[in-house]
């Protein structure tokens, strides 16, 4: 695999590192999309307390991020930097991720302190979470150039890596799983609706984060760090804040990231947004009365499939595509044209009458937007994920210094920077209509008798909490992508530098260690020297 004589993975450590890969992405969707649709429709938090909440976690995360990545490029140990936290970290991870849905299930849960219980512990299990998650998830992409010195085989592990987290996306679906398991709860058991949706959601959590934390651990147990450290000095945080600030592609993409942070209200919103517009509040009204809802059915696995497929097929295409056009105008080209589908949700929603459930002609038209937008999305993430990796390339050859964990920890801040500016935007929102804490109560209460969502008014005025959804999904979107590449319109490195760039790099590392080789006998051949040395000198005394 790779060049000849360029160190690389083997296919056991390839295959390890995109197991413990599936399992990371699948706890990141269990709380991403499940904890905030918890919060939200299971123990009714207030729209405000939420935003409020996911947006100091997120950004005190973005914060963290680059000092989490100064500490794994300090990291020196027998397994090397990255190894050690994918190893030990894992456990902690899952037993975090099921206790921050342990919530709200006490008995006072009711009362004013019950409610400030429920809010304190949400906000606590939520941020310690979010810190957790960012010391498995800066060594997990920062291994992947450790683990090899040829660029191909490094566009091949993030692609795939990217490729796999998409895979790891239906772990949105856990929404569905637990209203199904719920439903057990309700019916087969005996439970009030409210108590029975909780147990069904923690059954759920239990079970999938269990799974996925053994899958995680994978990942630090079979791949091996390949690549030699050249930078031997170790920087401190404000050091590395420099160092990354100062890679001027590194910074295009930094801020090209945090101006499409809309983007992730898509994500935000996907399963909340999907199981009240088409399924009128419960995934589970597929089964209704014990009889298959056909065209619920139809309806739901159409936008479902478009919006998934879309991501999965970009990825799948784009390492392909790099070989045949620049990074930065692939990268580019993903956002601007991206922006096109996600803002014809809401024309077409606009145009339909505020109906896009009923009719199977406005149904597909929905998808086939899903299905270009998300692709957008997954394009731009593998990109996003192999222009980083280039960037430490960059510094190491301009500046000598290789911080693979501090740059990769940009990811990640990207990531949760935009989804605390995604939160407080979703708050804001959803106060405004009044889509928040015994209004949303009231709502499910009332959707579960039989209302429609579509026209459901909350006393804001007929079908207002549908078209906010509607907006949130598309227009802030859009306005985001387009922003994103103005940043990269002049990228900083291209394509053909980073070749000779990593040509040097790699004749650098083989001539040191060549010469290494030379200047430092092997413990047998020092040994058979010195007897040598010994033997003249007694020659030299008997002359």
């Amino acid at each position: 695999m790779g060049t000849k004589n360029v160190n690389t993975y083997t296919k056991k450590e390839l295959s390890g590192f995109l197991v413990g890969m599936f399992g990371q992405n699948m706890i990141y969707q269990i709380v991403a999309t499940g904890l905030y649709f918890y919060f939200q429709n299971v123990i009714f938090l207030d729209a405000m307390a939420i935003g409020v909440i996911f947006t100091i976690a997120r950004i005190w995360d973005a914060i963290n991020d680059p000092m989490m990545g100064t500490i794994v490029d300090k990291t020196r140990s027998k397994w090397g930097k990255c190894r050690p936290y994918l190893i030990i970290f894992p456990g902690i991870i899952g037993a975090i991720t099921i206790a921050a849905f342990i919530n709200g299930i006490y008995p006072d849960a009711k009362t004013e302190l019950g409610r400030v219980l429920i809010v304190g512990w949400a906000a606590a299990s939520y941020i310690l979470w979010g810190m957790c998650f960012t010391v498995c998830d800066i060594p997990l992409w920062g291994i992947t150039s450790l683990m090899t010195e040829d660029e191909n085989d490094r566009s091949k592990i993030l692609s795939l890596a990217r490729i796999v987290a998409g895979f790891a996306g239906i772990g949105t679906l856990i929404t569905m799983v637990a209203q199904f398991v719920a439903g057990i709860f309700e019916n087969k058991l005996g439970y009030p609706y409210k108590t029975a949706m909780q147990y069904g959601f923690i059954a759920t959590v239990v079970v999938l984060t269990v799974i996925n934390s053994l899958l995680f651990e994978v990942a630090g147990l079979t791949t091996r760090e390949r690549v030699e450290q050249t930078t031997e000095k170790k920087y401190s945080f404000i050091e590395n804040f420099k160092i990354m600030f100062g890679n001027r592609p590194f910074r295009q993409i930094l801020i090209s990231g945090i101006l499409r942070s809309p983007i992730q209200l898509l994500m935000l919103i996907a399963m909340t947004f999907i199981t009240f517009y088409y399924a009128n509040g419960n995934l589970a009204n597929i089964l209704a009365d014990g009889k298959l809802n056909v065209g619920m059915l139809i309806r739901l696995g159409i936008i479902g499939f478009c919006f998934f497929m879309g991501q999965f097929i970009c990825m799948a295409i784009t390492p392909n595509l790099m070989k045949k056009f620049e990074k930065k105008s692939l990268y580019n080209f993903y956002s601007v044209a991206g922006a096109v589908p996600y803002a014809l949700i809401y024309v077409l929603y606009k145009i339909s009458g505020g109906n896009l459930r009923d009719s199977i002609f406005w149904v597909i038209l929905t998808g086939i937007c899903f299905f270009f937008a998300s692709a957008a999305m997954g394009g731009i993430n593998v990109l996003q994920s192999v222009m980083i990796a280039d960037c430490v390339d960059y510094e190491e050859y301009h500046n000598g210094v290789r911080t693979d964990g501090v740059f990769f920890s940009g990811q990640s801040f990207i990531t949760k920077l935009s989804g605390g500016i995604a939160s407080i935007l979703s708050a804001f929102a959803y106060k405004a209509v009044g889509y928040s804490d015994s209004n949303v109560e009231k709502m499910t209460s009332l959707l579960n008798e039989g209302k429609d969502f579509l026209t459901y008014d909350g006393g804001s005025g007929a079908g207002k909490y549908a078209a906010t959804m509607v907006f949130l999904i598309s227009i802030p979107p859009a306005i985001g992508m387009l922003l994103s590449a103005v940043p990269t319109f002049r990228y900083a490195m291209s394509d053909k530098e980073h070749e000779k760039i990593l040509a040097a790099l790699v004749e650098k590392r083989h001539t040191s260690e060549a010469e290494a080789t030379e200047e430092t006998p092997d413990e047998n051949t020092q040994a058979l020297i010195d007897n040598m040395d010994e033997i003249v000198d007694e020659i030299k005394q008997l002359d």
